[in-house]
This record gives C-alpha cells, structure tokens and sequence, in this order.
C-alpha cells in the first residue's frame, strides 16, 4: 500500500491487505537508536506516492500522497523520526472497568473574554503540569515532555518518548522548577503511542493536570501547546484547532516492553492544530484557553528535508484527544496494558455510488466469523461510510474511529451497501491478543 523509509533501514513495502481478523493497517517499522553524542539524523525524503493494486484488474493503480506524519521523537540527541502516508483511493474496487485518574474538578484559568484569551495567565497555570522527560541507555538517548496526572507522580507520555532510546533505559523527569526525579514505566501501549511513568519518591507539591472534554472540541478552537521541544523546556506555542478526527497513522516505536508486538502499528484520531510543535513536543500538553488538558501532541506533518537536516514544525501538529489518553492512562495504571475496542473486518479504499454522487469510503474485504462484525449482519463489499454519524473516508479512518471506542461501546456504523444506505448497531468486544 505504501512504503516507509527508516533511517539504518532499507525501504520496504507494506502488505497490500490488512490483517482479515481485525481493523488495524499494515506494520511499521522502528527507528533506529541514535548513540549518545551523535549527529541528529537528517530528516527523511518525502515518501514516494504508493502503489496499490486494483482488485480484479491485474494492474496497479497510483494514488495521491496525502501527508507525511512523522512522530515527535526526543529531538536533540536521538532525533529520529519515522513517517507514514495516508492515502484515500481514486476509484472503485480499489470491558475493563477502571478508575480513572485524579483530575481537578474547576477550571485553572477564568476567562475574562473568551475570544482574546489571556494566553499568560493559561501559561502560567499549567506549565506546572507539564514536565521535560530524558531517556537514557547505551543504545541512545532523547528527549520528550509528559504532563502530570495526578498527586502520586504519575505522568502520561507518548510511547516512543520512554522506549525510544531502547531497553535498560533510564529515566528522568524535571518539573517545571527545575527539580529533576528518577521515574519508571508504569505501563505501555504502543497501539495508542502512550505510556504513564511513575516518578520515584515524588514531591508533595506536584500540579495534576485538569483534564478538559476533548469531545467537546469546536474546528477553529484556540488552543495553546506546552512541552519540552528541542530540549527547550516550557515552551508555549498558541493556534487553533484546525480540524478534527483526522485519520493519523505513524507506525510504531515499541521494543517489545510489556510483551505487546513491536509491530503495533499507532493508529489515532487525532485533533489537528496550527499550535506550533516540534521533535521534543512528544507527550506534551495541548489545552484550552481555561488551562484543561484536551489533547497529548504526538506528531507532526512534514513535507520533507529541510534545512540543516531536521524535519520540523510547518503549521500541522497531531494530539491525541484526552478521552481517549485518559482511558488508556487509567488502564494503563490499573494493568499496565490497555485493550482495545475489536470489529473484525478488514477494509479497503475504493469510492462508491451513494445517490446520485460517488463518496470516499472503507470497503470490507473480509468479515471474520464468530466477531462484533458478523454478528451485526455485515457482509463482505459493504462501504462503510460513517461510525456515530463521524464520516468514514478510507480504511485507516475506519482503524481510527474503532481505535478510540471503549470495549463494550455500542456503536452505528452507516454502510452502503447495493446503492442504499443503512445503519447497523454494533457491539464491540476486546481485541483477541496476537
């Protein structure tokens, strides 16, 4: 479907179906460690368009680029990043219960007008909740930022930024003050890119984060991003949601911490935001002008190299939406690894008649038996086309809109299915293990 370049390692294609027993994309591959002291890597080259082969034709058909997605790996010593595209075909036939954690109930900032918001006073309030993050091991090291969510020094990250530097690693974290603590893994899920350390012997004074709706999120929001970019600790950067449950796939960073597969691919529906954010940014906060948490920033677009061989910020930034990272930091807490909702399908891009127009949508290639999928009556050919009315436009979108459901959510999925729409309710069950 695509191919990835990966610095230290050849180009390599991905397969040209997803898994049949479930909806995850293709595997990417790791990073390179990058040794203490080195150069940082030079930013990758754009990604070749990909190539896919229509089904029943013999011949392959290419397709767009979209976007480059690169993770924000830890900037100034390791460096490395690794980028994906997401591309959308241009014709046819191509319940676990856990306690959440600890979040202050009232807004850290009141605004006084809503649309020029004091971007002071919302710095002020949450850069105590936000912590620089170093990585160490003699395979490499990095840097990152985390935000603290609740009293006992526990910090929810982005997977890459702990494993990034490979295992054996040791870690540590400094508040916004300057004291510096030795933290460890409480747990990871590469599937999702995040992680919650725990810090050794916390302070009494730690700040926890408010976490803020990120459900309740409006495309031209303002939003301000803090975090640790380029080893610049306490950074802010201002902008606006730009868009929404936006389809972002950026491969995996995991070194087989927990016994969960290197080859989880991360698959997010991600807020988009013109919020600056840089290699370092990993983890780090996005909030509303009130000071709440409604995003961790993971990854960023790129177009390419750049100048000195760094790929950096150009105005299209990627956060995680805090519902979705507090559910997997509360099982992440409670078990260390985190399930994920199950449909049982695989998918493909295609466009597909709808009335009296064509519409982009996640053709199912394969049903599995006994799933969520088949026990709802879908059925190979149908086009899904939208999941809780949010539309569905290719196959990563279908990954990312099952990704952020609960195990055991009830969800409609929209199909089309011979020329006619309708809706079929779903109940979605834990993701089989590997």
């Amino acid at each position: 479907m695509s191919q990835l370049d990966t610095r230290g390692q050849s180009s390599a294609p991905w397969p040209r179906e997803p898994d049949p027993t479930q909806t995850l994309p293709p595997a990417a591959y790791p990073p390179a460690a990058n040794p203490p002291g080195a150069n940082p890597p030079a930013a990758y080259p754009p990604v070749a368009p990909p190539v896919r082969t229509t089904p029943g034709k013999g011949g392959a058909r290419r397709i767009g680029e979209l976007a480059v997605v690169a993770l924000l790996s830890a900037g100034l010593a390791s460096g490395g990043t690794y980028a994906v595209v997401r591309t959308i075909a241009t014709a046819p036939g191509s319940a676990t219960t856990t306690t959440a954690p600890a979040a202050a109930v009232a807004a850290p900032v009141v605004q006084a007008d809503a649309d020029t918001p004091d971007w002071t006073a919302t710095a002020a309030a949450v850069a105590p909740s936000v912590v620089a993050i170093k990585v160490v091991s003699g395979q490499g090291e990095g840097e990152g930022s985390g935000v603290i969510i609740d009293s006992a020094g526990r910090i929810i990250t982005n997977n890459h930024v702990v494993t990034g530097a490979g295992t054996g690693a040791q870690i540590s974290v400094t508040l916004d003050d300057g004291r510096t603590y030795a933290a460890t893994i409480a747990g990871t899920d590469p599937s999702t890119d995040l992680a919650v350390l725990t810090l050794t012997n916390p302070p009494s004074d730690l700040r926890p984060i408010s976490f803020g709706d990120s459900d309740a999120l409006a495309v031209g929001q303002p939003v301000m991003a803090v975090g640790n970019p380029l080893g610049l600790a306490g950074t802010v950067t201002t902008g606006i949601v730009s868009a929404l449950n936006r389809p972002v796939s950026t491969g995996s960073s995991d070194t087989g911490v927990r016994g969960q597969a290197a080859s989880d691919p991360v698959v997010t529906n991600a807020i988009q935001t013109s919020a600056a954010i840089n290699p370092g940014n990993s983890g780090g906060a996005l909030v509303t002008a009130d000071g709440r948490l409604v995003g961790i920033n993971s990854a960023i677009a790129s177009l390419g190299t750049s100048a000195g061989g760094q790929s950096g910020n150009i105005g299209i930034g990627f956060a995680i939406p805090s519902s979705e990272a507090k559910a997997i930091a509360a099982q992440l807490i409670a078990t260390g690894s985190a399930q994920h909702a199950y449909l049982g399908v695989s998918s493909a891009d295609a466009l597909v008649a709808d009335g009296g127009a064509q519409r982009a949508a996640a053709v199912l290639r394969a049903v599995s038996a006994g799933t969520p999928a088949a026990q709802a009556g879908l059925r190979v050919g149908d086009a899904v086309v939208a999941i809780g009315g949010e539309r569905v436009d290719s196959s990563l979108a279908l990954v990312a809109a099952i990704r952020e459901q609960s195990v055991g959510s009830h969800v409609t999925l929209t199909i089309v299915r011979d020329g006619s729409r309708q809706d079929i309710a779903v109940t979605l069950v834990a993701r089989p293990a590997n």
